[in-house]
């Protein structure tokens, strides 16, 4: 028999051999246990060793403790090997025949024993979990599983757990497919204990050691608790499913309007390289043909002058030859070549064409190296300029544009009146809180509601949590493009805003609320009246309260903006943005303390990345995101 598996000892890892079962549940053999306890034997005397522990958990044992071999367990061994009493490969099939409808004339107590061992029917297609006592290859469907002996038993193999006083205390649970699950990893004992504070299903020594004080239930206990709220896990997720669905939807339409306008603009710039390549090519025949037009003129006017030169010479060389030819006796002849010659003379003298300084079509070198350095130094400004650019969110978003139904609701002339709420579903953001910026006066519930409460939470401990305001920040950072979200203000002063990535939690609590640095800015409703804050300043509002308050951010504009929803339409609260710089001279109207400390530092909010953030001031605040996933949907749903 293979040394390893449930009826093996743990010590020489060999089968058990007149096996010992501690109190604690494990099974050895009684040698290898006396080779441990040299003290302690069969007869159970003390030593001077102290009380004894088991060599597998290390649970201590009285001194009394008395090792007698398991018989029950041993018969268990034989049945396994088939070498021994009990019923063969034959009589192992006793029990398949399923019994008997009880009958008025049956015994009440004749179904008993048997009924907890029934084997609970086995869905269509799904191979049962077999017994491991039964021989090899004819091994029937077990019954239950025992967490303390790691293996499963059909009907007729629990006898000994149902006959032995030692074996009784053993947790018997349905089949297993595999146990070694259901056990500690540490510890190697039956996991029978749920801790509500971390989590986890624990053993009774994890119990006793490290969850010592935590609040500790039943497996069974915890599971009826969780099984009466699947429903609403269930629909927390069919929930966050739809949002994820309609994020999608979103993320597929910016994917394609992304490749569609790369494809395009490529095709332009392609466009645009042919035909600059077309406008060089156009420039260098007109060089290289001005460069032969010159030549050619040049050419012919020297050659020309060159035939008339070579004539002339041609001609004095002629002359002085018939004047050296002439006999001295012959004068006549002699007088009238000398006249030939100077003839010949007076006609080479007049100064002939000079050469000349500069040939005409030499400066083309020029101008192409002037046409080549001004192209060097225009390409690399722009692909400067190109590359100083922010991302690609401002042409995306006119992209986006080109499909809306109707103007940029903040555009001139459009600020002070209602606008419909579908335009900016388009850019809708679904916010989820994250509880790990939460700070402990706050309760969540879900990822959508927060109100502030009197007792803190003991929330774990997490470097992004604030620790001196009661403030709340949304998963993901926002860095580009526009993003649309809503909250409803349910009860209490509450302030919603966006906060910088890397603001410090820590920052105590006149520098650290939402609105009151220059990392955040938010819009406050104090009970009464309300207000945006930025960098510590604060600008009232005269709007009356709304519920439901929609913000916008626009990264690419950086800008914050703020409206009022009601049915449908959006009211705008306050748009905050730097605006330009303006010309000297006097200023057209009194200077606002807010204004002036937006064109001074809003812009650089947006230089990190930014979070949706919650402030909840009062100790009744209660606020929640949303409504947006219906919206959402049916507005992608018509796009």
């Amino acid at each position: 028999m293979d040394g390893s598996g449930p009826f093996s000892c743990p010590i020489c890892l060999e089968s058990l051999r007149e096996p010992v079962t501690l109190p604690c549940g494990h099974n050895f053999c009684l040698a290898c246990l006396g080779t441990l306890w040299p003290h302690r034997g069969a007869g159970g005397a003390g030593g001077p060793g102290g009380a004894a522990r088991c060599p597998l958990c290390q649970e201590p044992f009285p001194d009394g403790l008395q090792l007698r071999k398991n018989h029950t367990l041993s018969e268990l061994l034989q049945l396994r090997q088939g070498s021994g009493p009990g019923p063969g490969p034959g009589s192992a099939r006793a029990p398949s025949p399923a019994p008997e409808p009880a009958a008025p004339s049956a015994p009440p107590s004749a179904p008993e024993p048997s009924a907890p061992c029934a084997p609970e029917p086995w869905p269509a297609g799904e191979e049962p979990v077999r017994c491991d006592a039964c021989p090899e290859g004819a091994a029937l469907p077990a019954a239950l599983s025992c967490l303390s002996c790691l293996a499963s038993f059909c009907p007729a193999h629990l006898g000994p757990h149902e006959r032995s006083p030692a074996l009784r205390g053993h947790r018997l649970v349905p089949p297993l497919r595999r146990l070694e699950e259901s056990l500690c990893p540490r510890h190697l004992r039956p996991l029978e204990r749920y801790c509500r504070a971390e989590r986890v299903c624990l053993c009774e020594a994890c119990a006793a050691q490290e969850h010592r004080g935590h609040e500790l239930v039943s497996l069974e206990q915890e599971r009826t608790l969780q099984e009466a709220e699947q429903p609403k896990v269930l629909s927390a997720v069919e929930e966050r499913m739809d949002e994820l669905g309609a994020r999608i939807a979103q993320s597929r339409r910016t994917v394609a309007l992304i490749k569609s306008a790369a494809v395009a603009e490529r095709e332009r710039v392609s466009r645009l390289f042919a035909e600059a390549a077309a406008t060089l090519q156009g420039f260098q025949e007109e060089v290289l043909g001005f460069i032969d037009e010159g030549e050619a003129t040049m050419l012919g006017r020297s050659q020309g002058d060159l035939r008339k030169q070579e004539e002339q010479r041609s001609r004095l060389s002629q002359a002085r030859h018939n004047l050296s030819r002439v006999p001295e006796a012959d004068s006549v002849s002699f007088l009238q070549e000398l006249l030939a010659l100077r003839l010949a003379l007076e006609e080479g003298c007049s100064p002939g064409p000079t050469p000349p300084r500069e040939l005409s079509f030499t400066k083309s070198a020029q101008a192409v190296r002037a046409v080549k350095e001004v192209l060097t130094v225009a390409c690399a400004s722009q692909w400067e300029q190109l590359r100083g650019l922010s991302g690609d969110e401002d042409g995306l978003q006119k992209l986006s544009m080109e499909d809306a139904e109707s103007q940029d609701p903040d555009s001139t002339g459009h600020l002070e009146s209602e606008v419909s709420r579908d335009y900016f579903l388009k850019f809708a953001y679904i916010v989820d809180l994250d509880s790990d910026t939460a700070d402990k006066f706050l309760q969540l519930f879900g990822t959508k509601g927060v109100k502030r409460v009197l007792c803190p939470i003991n929330y774990p401990e997490s470097p992004t949590r604030f620790t001196h305001c009661e403030q709340v920040l949304g998963e993901g950072a926002l860095d580009r493009g526009t993003y649309y979200w809503e909250v409803e203000i349910i009860e209490g002063w509450v302030s919603v805003g966006v906060m910088a990535e890397d603001f410090s939690p820590q920052e105590p609590y006149d520098r650290g609320r939402l609105g009151r640095n220059a990392h955040s800015c938010c819009l406050q409703w104090n009970g009464r009246n309300f207000s945006v804050w930025f960098h510590g300043l604060e600008a009232t509002l005269p709007h009356p309260f709304s519920p439901t308050v929609g913000i916008c951010l626009e990264y690419a504009d950086r800008a914050l903006v703020f409206y009022a929803v009601r049915d449908g339409k959006m009211s705008l609260l306050r748009r905050l943005k730097a605006t330009r710089a303006r010309r000297s001279g006097p200023p057209a109207s009194p200077i606002d303390p807010f204004q002036s400390r937006l064109d001074s530092h809003f812009s650089g909010l947006f230089a990190s990345r930014l979070k949706p953030a919650f402030f909840l001031e009062s100790v009744d605040a209660h606020l929640q995101i949303g409504p947006l996933k219906k919206s959402c949907i049916s507005v992608l749903k018509r796009r």
